[in-house]
């Protein structure tokens, strides 16, 4: 009979639930843009690109040909916009949603992307209430009913993002615009557009500031033209600002205006070659000037080394910059929402070391009145999956001490010790913290019967957090430091089918545990334009468990233990948004979803345990937690009887 429960006691002790969770490729569902030339994925033909049958076979895009000849001859394609730029890195699309030479000619569909080039901040607008229209101006047009026409009731999973003004500014200074235009009245149709989205259901929607429109070669071309440009551009900005926050709702402001002022000081770490004027020249030359070194057709032809392709439109490197800055925020709450995971990461490990520690002394409990000590030391690997995901390290150590109560008690207090570390994003941010936790709990026997309760509580010092991503060839990161708390309750019984003595113990237990962590907010050191204030987050769980345990006698002094479980969370398994704030953009608060919780589980746990002498024991474990995110840890401890 015995022998037959041996292969039953070592398959609970060695088994591992195998766990394929589905990848989480990012918050947002879709990628929608409204806006002019700096936006336009392609709704215009490019009859310089490459053909087929005849047809151009991509759409015009504002900005440098791809290389290596970068030369509009039929053979290379225009270069990629912010808006494709961000929907790549995102893993969504920015097709062009009213392309003149549509499917039926060409194969490229209608997408989501409605900003067409030259477009006014009131077409931008019927691009969404009205009509979209692509207009050559040579008889040639296409027309498609406004986004908001089709669409009722928007996705309100989906990214939605917004740029213009720059053309009401060209055509009101060239006097061109074939409406009465002022900057009160072209932000007041921006911020209308962005209203409309909201009433829609849009809830995470981006609009950008208009750069220092002066600061290029068509400002650089008359004397005083510049700062009449960046004069309207301060204006436009000012009235969006105001009319954004009188309206409200959730939206972010760019601030794609200090990025770039940013970018122009410090040229050479972005790329750019420190020793021209940039704003003086420009790479495929036309309308303004062709700069003799790096310019189309000199012989070191190279866009990534100006700023502006033509008089008005950056370079693909300028795009570059621009799209990752936009990632930068998007993806910061995936990232820094994962720090209240970090604490109860910390309570987990804590927790599991006092758990190898109880079980292994079940049925072996010291004298009555007695007490014992032991020392743990471990190190845990999580690892998380998805938008924004990474893994860390954690070492641990824990000293404790029990005292057997009675013949059915045994009572005790564990503190902990732990450097928490992660390495999170595609940007390798590290996030460092520090716990301090306490642990008072008590074991109950009777029999075959037991039970184990504990009361925890804990101090987090989050003493250096640095998020870091690329602005095109360039990296930068943004620091700060924040605390936290936390505590939590927890409990766990289970029956021995197993008579006492037996060298086999096995059977079944439930659990329940309560954890509550508690993050504060803080704000990253500075005003750049990337630098942002993150509010307060807050993490509740609630996980059952019901699994089997294990243990088999190999020998008098030695003994396997282990236990499999599947944990179920009731409380935190949704994605939650994390409110923030650009520090250099007052009065702008935005929510953006933050980094899905740690849900459903299957964990594990195996182990040895050695008598050395009588009253001293070494133990050693690995225990496994996994789904979506999972979590590898060792551990070795060290017990003492006085």
């Amino acid at each position: 009979m015995r022998s037959a429960r041996t292969p039953l006691a070592l398959a609970v002790l060695l088994s591992c639930a195998s766990m394929t969770a589905a990848a989480d490729t990012g918050p947002f569902s879709q990628f929608v843009n409204f806006g002019d030339s700096l936006s336009d994925a392609g709704n215009f033909p490019d009859l310089a690109s490459p053909l087929q049958n005849g047809l151009p076979t991509g759409g015009l895009r504002f900005t440098n040909r791809t290389g290596p000849t970068y030369a509009p001859n039929n053979t290379e394609y225009a270069g990629q916009v912010v808006t494709q730029v961000l929907a790549d890195r995102l893993g969504l699309q920015s097709l062009p949603s009213t392309p003149l030479l549509p499917a039926l000619l060409t194969g490229n569909p209608d997408g989501t992307n409605y900003a067409v080039g030259g477009y006014r901040s009131d077409q931008i607008l019927k691009s969404l209430n009205d009509t979209s229209i692509v207009d050559t101006g040579t008889g040639l047009s296409r027309s498609r009913p406004g986004y908001l026409v089709e669409n009722q009731q928007v996705d309100p999973n989906g990214l939605y993002y917004l740029n213009g003004g720059a053309n009401d500014i060209f055509q009101l200074v060239e006097g061109t615009s074939p409406i009465p235009i002022t900057m009160a009245q072209s932000a007041a149709n921006m911020v209308a557009a962005v209203g409309a989205l909201q009433a829609a259901g849009a809830r995470y929607i981006v609009i950008s500031d208009l750069p220092d429109v002066g600061n290029t070669p068509l400002g650089n071309s008359l004397p005083g033209f510049s700062t009449v440009l960046n004069d309207l551009s301060d204006a436009f900005n000012a009235e969006l600002a105001a009319g954004l926050q009188a309206q409200g709702g959730n939206y972010v402001l760019l601030n794609n205006r200090l990025l770039l002022s940013e970018v122009r000081a410090d040229l050479a770490r972005y790329g750019f070659d420190p020793t021209i004027d940039q704003t003086a020249v420009c790479f495929d030359g036309g309308n303004c000037p062709l700069d003799p070194t790096y310019g189309l057709g000199t012989a070191n032809a190279d866009p990534s080394r100006l700023l502006f392709n033509d008089q008005v439109h950056p370079t693909t490197a300028v795009h570059q910059i621009s799209a990752d800055y936009i990632y930068s925020i998007l993806s910061a709450p995936a990232e820094v929402s994962r720090l209240p995971e970090m604490g109860r990461s910390a309570l987990r490990n804590h927790l599991q070391m006092l758990d190898n520690e109880l079980t292994v002394q079940r049925g072996n409990w010291q004298s009555i009145g007695a007490w014992s000590t032991f020392v743990q030391g471990g190190y845990n690997s999580p690892e998380y999956d998805g938008f924004g995901g990474g893994d860390g390290d954690n070492p641990t150590l824990a000293i404790g001490a029990t005292n057997r109560v009675s013949d059915n008690w045994l009572a005790g207090l564990s503190l902990g010790l732990a450097q928490n570390s992660l390495t999170l994003g595609e940007g390798n941010s590290d996030y460092d913290m520090r716990s301090y936790l306490a642990t008072a709990f008590a074991s109950f026997q009777q029999e075959r019967l037991f039970a184990d309760f504990s009361v925890s509580a804990g101090y987090l010092d989050y003493d250096n957090l640095e998020r870091t991503f690329a602005l095109g060839v360039a990296e930068r990161s943004e620091k700060g430091s924040t605390e936290g708390m936390l505590w939590g309750v927890s409990g766990k019984t289970g029956f021995n089918l197993m008579q006492q003595g037996e060298r086999l113990q096995f059977g079944p237990f439930i659990g329940a545990s309560y954890q509550k962590i508690e993050v504060d907010g803080y704000s990253e050191k500075g005003a750049s334009a990337t630098a942002l204030t993150y509010e307060d987050q807050e993490l509740d769980s609630l996980r059952l468990s019901l699994g089997l345990f294990g243990g088999y006698a190999l020998t008098e002094r030695t003994r396997l233990f282990g236990e499999v479980a599947r944990e179920v969370e009731r409380k935190d398994d949704e994605r939650d948004d994390l409110r923030m704030s650009l520090n250099s953009v007052p009065n702008n608060s935005f929510e953006l979803p933050g980094a899905t919780p740690t849900g459903d589980q299957t964990r594990f746990s195996v182990g040895v345990a050695h008598q050395l002498a009588a009253g001293l024991s070494v133990r050693a474990n690995y225990n496994y937690q996994g789904n979506d995110n999972r979590n590898h840890g060792i551990g070795l401890s060290l017990a003492l009887d006085l």
